[in-house]
């Protein structure tokens, strides 16, 4: 028997009271954008943190970060690897409709084989998905893939209604109001202000959500959000900037978290336009960088010098090897050995890079290049970076899960659908050591196999890793149980809000 716990009849008069005024809305500020509902349609950070919302998948990730049962509560793999089964619990959409191991299959499919799926590439060993009756769901692969259960847990393979895609269509059905299978469901969508969500009364976890509704709101400027934290105008700031993170923590009732993830800041040189093909070139931009020194400055000691083209946060990264260390001389020297001092170099940034840029250039010209930095908006530079407009940037990327495989398919596979990250770097071995790291289920010979990778991209200079950042989220003191987990997904149904 259950044990019971009794409260006096004035007591839990005043807990309902408390409970229910405290849990009615948090409102947290991100200068990501939401700007579309379909979960196979977009990778932006904005829409990623919304999905997670809206969309339940077959498995959900844990406090610990393991895999447990989501809208599938048991599963089996083959003895060869190739055909995943899947019991599907039961569980509705937000419109009480049942969700179905066709409307699963339906969903996986979409992300998996549809031409408006804009990140497959975890998807991409699946030959067909199938509903073997209404709580079966198969999904038989072309080759073996050891992320597979990671990846069916990611942002865009959350599960819609077939019956509600059917009826109004992919642009009716999620053009404001979807028929949701997570914790959330839309309420009002205003694009580039705020989306409001409230609670799925339907959602399979019994008791869950805790908080009734949640504002997404968006403020670009860094400096509006650490400023409306401080004032109390909103109880959640996404990414409070390094240079704030003591003025926030400072102020009373808000306390700044900095939260682990897989996000590396790395220098993206192009492979495809001189001076970046040349890897002497490479070599000395790499050597001319006092990395730590940068880390320090950038992000007041609150993150971690890169040693790897992996973050650190993944597994298989390969703590033993390290880029060319910070050597001005060297740098030097071989930019005259090789005729390229006064090599000239165009650097494109964002505004939100304008002191790395700076201490970039001063490093990079201190040992004999000349060094232009190119400002551009985060549009004009998302679009010159597909086209290889440019000759060298920076940035940063996270990745999904704790595998490597959809990591080194983004940043360091060329013909795995991103082009290295848009750099262009080509390198036979690495993309044929990428898909034999995928198909390999012995844990021991895929990290082998990862190792190598890394060294032959750190040899090559791929790209120039920086350094291995936390989430930095200001919270407010009555945000409890709330994180931004290492995939970008709020933890909001486990989520609660107190009367302070």
């Amino acid at each position: 028997m259950t044990p019971r716990k009794i409260i006096p009849a004035a007591a839990a008069l005043m807990l309902s009271t408390t409970v229910l005024s405290a849990q009615d809305a948090i409102r947290i500020a991100s200068p990501n954008k939401v700007t579309v509902l379909d979960p196979i349609v977009s990778a932006a950070g904005g829409n990623i943190e919304a999905y997670g919302q809206l969309y339940a998948r077959l498995l959900r990730r844990g406090a610990d970060g393991a895999l447990e049962p989501g809208l599938a509560e048991s599963w089996e793999i083959s003895e060869d690897g190739l055909t995943y089964t899947f019991e599907m619990r039961d569980a509705k959409f937000s419109d009480g409709s049942p969700i179905t191991a066709e409307d699963a299959a339906f969903s996986l499919t979409r992300v998996a084989k549809d031409e408006a799926s804009a990140y497959p590439a975890g998807f991409a060993p699946i030959k067909e998905v199938t509903a073997v009756d209404e709580d079966t769901l198969q999904i038989t692969l072309e080759h073996p893939s050891a992320p597979m259960l990671s990846n069916l847990e990611i942002f865009n393979a959350g599960i819609v209604s077939k019956d509600d895609v059917d009826a109004r269509g992919v642009e009716g059905a999620f053009a404001s109001d979807p028929v949701t299978s997570g914790p959330y469901m839309v309420e009002d969508w205003k694009p580039n202000d705020r989306i409001t969500l409230t609670a799925n009364p339907n959602f399979w976890r019994e008791g869950l959500p805790k908080i009734q509704k949640v504002e997404l709101i968006e403020v670009s400027d860094d400096n509006a959000r650490a400023t409306m934290a401080m004032a109390g105008e909103i109880d959640v700031n996404r990414s409070v900037p390094w240079a704030q993170v003591e003025e926030v923590n400072a102020t009373e009732g808000v306390s700044v978290a900095l939260e682990p993830s897989t996000v590396m800041y790395l220098v993206l040189p192009n492979h495809d336009k001189a001076p970046f093909d040349d890897l002497n070139v490479r070599k000395a931009a790499a050597m001319a960088l006092d990395r730590a020194a940068i880390t320090e400055a950038v992000t007041r000691g609150n993150a971690e010098v890169a040693n790897s083209t992996f973050s650190n946060a993944l597994n298989y990264h390969d703590a033993s090897l390290q880029p060319p260390a910070y050597d001005p001389a060297a740098a030097r020297k071989l930019l005259e050995d090789n005729g390229l001092t006064g090599t000239e170099i165009n650097m494109m940034i964002t505004p939100s890079f304008e002191q790395l840029a700076t201490l970039l250039k001063a490093q990079w010209d201190a040992v004999g290049f000349k060094t232009t930095v190119e400002r551009v908006d985060a549009g004009l530079w998302w679009s010159k970076l597909a086209e290889g407009d440019y000759q060298v940037t920076v940035n940063w990327y996270y990745n999904e899960t704790e595998d490597p495989d959809l990591a080194v398919r983004w940043a360091l596979c060329d013909t795995c659908g991103s082009d290295s990250y848009y750099t262009n770097y080509h390198n036979e071995e690495v993309n044929r050591l990428t898909d034999e790291a995928l198909r390999e289920l012995d844990d021991d010979k895929r990290a082998e196999l990862y190792s190598r990778i890394q060294q032959i991209t750190l040899d090559e200079l791929a790209q120039i890793p920086l350094y291995y950042a936390p989430f930095s989220i200001a919270y407010a003191d009555r945000v409890k149980g709330l994180t931004l987990t290492p995939a970008l997904q709020w933890t909001l149904e486990e989520a609660e809000l107190t009367a302070d």
